[in-house]
């Protein structure tokens, strides 16, 4: 069997397994009340939305953790050579993530600041630990190439700068993912799409390893979009957005290419972007606005956009994203 084919393969059968465990995880998350808390100043079409059981991210991290370990122990156990140890990192990544945004969720849902979750430094705090020893892994444990530009024949060695800026690819990508979660299905088309584009570059590469992962978790997205397509049935919650966000920055190191994440990545490049203009204009203005509300989504929901337009047409923009990054990384 092809690489492309077993990587192809895995995403296929995680879907399956991630599918069916879904209704389960959804009569659990009811039974539990464990709801979606809606913002009062949010779009008031959002108040539909309320009590949808929330913390679903757990729908594709369980199935992810679960195939890429079992098959982790296949190749230790035998000489199959399914999965490497490379792959360890972003596993780890993905659950010490989901760990601090399912704490996150849980505070915001029964916790004593109901409503608002963690308190912001300190979510941000954990988030930098967990990005610093990810950083210390690539840089002295996996080694992989630091930087590769396009049209670059050599690969760019960071020094000891790699360790900030790894760091803040991680920690940037995970709230950038984290800003995106606003619109059923919109989180999770984006991230299914990134780590596809990534998959593929990691396949140019001969990084198989890799590639398997990056399809596993596609196929694990795939399963929970069955549940959160519009009208959503389930919601990832932060402990689905940060994971996957954390896991995107990881991934995007080790194939060295982070320098496209942007590009591949530019719906919550721009969902970030916008969130740091409005802050920063209503500061300077005293009060007045320079989107109708962000992250842009909101903004354009309340222009008259329906939440589906919304959705299709950010992801299209980050399917061809995706291809022309892809594309690049062939330079």
């Amino acid at each position: 069997m092809s690489q492309a084919a077993m990587a192809l393969s895995l995403g296929g059968l995680t879907f399956l397994l991630s599918v069916i465990w879904g209704g389960p995880l959804i009569r659990i998350l009811r039974m539990l009340r464990i709801g979606e808390q809606i913002r009062i100043e949010g779009p008031q079409r959002h108040f539909t939305k309320l009590g949808t059981p929330t913390m679903g991210g757990w729908l594709f991290i369980i199935p992810v953790l679960l195939m890429t370990g079992v098959l982790n122990l296949v190749s230790i156990l035998s000489e199959l050579n399914v999965l490497g140890n490379s792959i360890l990192l972003p596993m780890l990544v993905m659950l010490a993530y989901a760990a601090v945004g399912a704490w996150d969720d849980w505070l915001g849902i029964r916790g004593p600041r109901r409503g608002q979750g963690m308190r912001g430094r300190w979510k941000f705090l954990l988030q930098m630990i967990i990005a610093l020893g990810a950083a210390l892994i690539l840089k002295y444990g996996l080694q992989p190439p630091e930087l590769i530009l396009p049209n670059l024949p050599v690969v760019i060695d960071l020094g000891i700068w790699y360790l900030p800026v790894a760091m803040f690819v991680v920690v940037g990508s995970s709230n950038a993912v984290n800003l995106t979660d606003g619109l059923d299905g919109l989180a999770g088309l984006i991230s299914a799409t990134a780590f596809a584009a990534y998959g593929a570059i990691a396949l140019l590469q001969g990084q198989i390893f890799l590639v398997r992962f990056c399809f596993t978790v596609v196929g694990a997205l795939f399963a929970f979009l069955w549940y959160n397509a519009h009208p959503a049935e389930l919601f990832m919650g932060d402990s689905g957005s940060l994971a996957l966000g954390g896991t995107l920055g990881v991934v995007a190191l080790m194939t060295g290419h982070w320098a496209l994440l942007p590009l591949i990545a530019i719906i919550p490049l721009s969902e970030t972007v916008s969130v740091i203009l409005q802050v920063a204009y209503f500061k300077w203005t005293k009060g007045r606005r320079l989107f109708k509300m962000a992250p842009i989504h909101n903004h354009f929901e309340l222009s008259g956009w329906s939440e589906t337009q919304i959705v299709q047409r950010f992801w299209l923009i980050t399917l061809l994203s995706g291809m022309f990054g892809v594309a690049l990384a062939l330079v």
